[in-house]
């Protein structure tokens, strides 16, 4: 059942994430509006900064939280997996060249984020209690609806917005809920040996305890936890790359020649296709940052400020924080240690697994090019259909396996721990495994398992992976916090405040749930829900862009009145 679920998924995904449309439309808006705007990513980077630090603050800004507060939650919601697993699964997927997509699709996305960040401000309510609540659900009811000939209003703007807002309620569980504490729930039983289960239930309980406090008590939380984490970070990846300088060279080589070739069969890594690399890259960078998906602009709608555009600038800095500096931070270490050409010993995941209809090998050319051709998606798999013979613990059948995208070795089956004697029924490729039977071998592995690796090459060794483990923790859980906020907003604006609570007690329980369950499925799952969300708020952007320019303008002609003495290095009039 869960096998065929994830096909379906897979299928989905094809016409949605990783179709050439969806990238070609995420990285075009953010093109379009660098151009548009003159590359406000450049040129206002400095003034964003120095809002950030509250220079410009007033005591009548109308908000829940500071700017500050607001840029560590959304920081905090964008800081997570995709920091640490979601790099490393790109690397897996396309090789180096994937870091440089992901890397562009950050520069584009400080610009996307830029102007969505600034629409949903300009367009928050303010609720009967006083709190705020904002996002692009807003700006979409309030300025998409189509005025006939006839006088009256196609309210394009309601089904937008509700869509984007359902969309937000099911990524809140896709991709900021279930993603989070499956990464932390696999690290701390890899590292630790904590069952997942217990992970679960004590990270849902401290979830509970902080969500149910709403935006003030999150802000309070991320504004803490962000700095502290980072910082932990950042040193465990320059231990490891202190030790491995060598091939820092090498790495920033393979990161920019690849763009143009794609990535060659190196160690168990089959290769990579430019465009493999080029969607990954851009599809991953979108997880990571989440420019142009809509989520960030919630939590800044919450942020005290007197106009839009402001806030809009200090959202500019979370591409850059989250992608250009911390992704980047963590492919280089991947890179520069080699393990993303490594095979390593592991469980496999039947969903991950696939049987092919004979033996092949890494060392044949013509091999790795039928298998490389096919997982390019330029060729299909020569997939095995039958039975598995296995004796003493070994596949006898003259097959192959295909984990992770690469050849499995010294392939083992067990059944309640013991070498297991018998027959497995394979459907195309696919294995019909029993829950009491594992199989076990050498593969190619990614997400946190392979980012834990990376570090475990490093100046700490093997003390290198506890940071990961922690560092995992943290991001991932403070993503989960930020996540819940954005997914009760979307339910204010659906159905009510009243729906908040059970939505959020929903939340926390998909939250303990989701730490004992399949992975693989999980990231499928997050990367439709992200799709979702993006659509309707791209579109709504680009119907918008004279709208942004004007607010911009406006924006500046008040700064420079209210601040006449302030030296504003700013070329242009917006």
């Amino acid at each position: 059942m869960m096998e065929r679920i994830n096909e379906f998924l897979i299928h989905l995904d094809k016409y949605l994430g990783s179709s050439p449309w969806f990238v070609y439309l995420l990285l075009g808006t953010g093109l379009f509006f660098t151009l548009y705007l003159k590359f406000p990513q450049i040129r206002y980077f400095k003034h964003a900064i120095r809002i950030v630090s509250g220079k410009y603050d007033k005591e009548t800004d109308t908000g829940d939280t500071s700017h500050f507060q607001a840029l560590s939650t959304a920081l905090s919601g964008t800081v997570g997996t995709g920091n640490i697993a979601g790099v490393a699964l790109a690397l897996h997927l396309g090789g180096p060249a994937a870091l440089f997509w992901m890397l562009l699709t950050a520069g584009l996305g400080m610009t996307t984020k830029f102007v969505e960040v600034t629409l949903s401000h300009k367009y928050r309510d303010i609720l009967p209690d006083g709190s705020v609540s904002g996002g692009p659900m807003y700006y979409m009811r309030k300025r998409l609806n189509l005025k006939l000939n006839n006088g009256k209003i196609l309210k394009i703007g309601y089904f937008l917005g509700g869509l984007f807002a359902l969309a937000t309620i099911l990524s809140s569980f896709g991709s900021g809920n279930m993603p989070q504490i499956n990464s932390i729930a696999n690290a701390m039983w890899a590292t630790f040996k904590v069952p997942q289960i217990w992970s679960g239930a004590v990270l849902a309980v401290l979830l509970g305890l902080v969500i149910i406090g709403g935006i003030k008590r999150i802000a309070r939380v991320t504004e803490k936890l962000v700095p502290g984490m980072a910082l932990l970070y950042f040193i465990g990846a320059l231990a490891v790359l202190a030790k491995n300088y060598h091939n820092i060279p090498t790495a920033f080589y393979s990161i920019f020649h690849d763009v143009f070739t794609g990535t060659a069969a190196a160690g168990g890594f089959l290769g990579a296709s430019i465009a493999f690399a080029f969607n990954r890259g851009v599809n991953r960078g979108l997880f990571s940052n989440e420019a142009g998906q809509g989520s960030a602009p919630i939590a800044h709608a919450a942020a005290r400020a007197h106009e839009p555009v402001s806030e809009g600038m200090v959202a500019l800095l979370e591409p850059f924080i989250d992608t250009i500096i911390i992704c980047f931070l963590t492919g280089l270490v991947i890179l520069s240690s080699g393990v993303w050409k490594e095979k390593f010993e592991n469980k496999f995941q039947a969903a991950d697994i696939i049987v092919l209809d004979r033996i092949y090998s890494e060392k044949n050319k013509e091999d790795v090019k039928v298998l490389s051709m096919a997982l390019n998606r330029k060729g299909q798999l020569p997939t095995y259909t039958g039975d598995l013979v296995v004796e003493n613990g070994r596949i006898v059948t003259p097959v192959s396996l295909l984990h992770a995208r690469s050849i499995a070795e010294d392939v083992l089956v067990f059944r309640n721990k013991k070498p297991f004697n018998g027959k497995i029924h394979v459907d195309h490729g696919k294995v019909n495994l029993p829950e009491d039977i594992e199989i076990r071998g050498k593969s190619l592995i990614h997400s946190a398992p392979l980012s834990a690796e990376a570090f475990k090459r490093g100046l700490f060794g093997d003390w290198g992976q506890y940071i990961i483990s922690i560092g995992l923790l943290l991001f991932a859980f403070s993503t989960a916090i930020s996540w819940s906020y954005y997914g009760d907003r979307a339910v204010t604006y659906l159905i009510g405040q009243k729906w908040v609570m059970p939505y959020r007690i929903l939340y926390i329980a998909g939250f303990f749930i989701a730490s004992f369950t399949d992975t693989t499925i999980i990231w499928n799952i997050s990367y439709i829900t992200i799709v979702l969300m993006a659509i309707p708020n791209l579109l709504g952007l680009l119907i918008l862009h004279p709208e942004v320019k004007q607010t911009i303008k406006d924006y500046w002609k008040i700064f420079r009145k209210e601040f006449p003495d302030e030296k504003v290095e700013i070329k242009g009039e917006y």
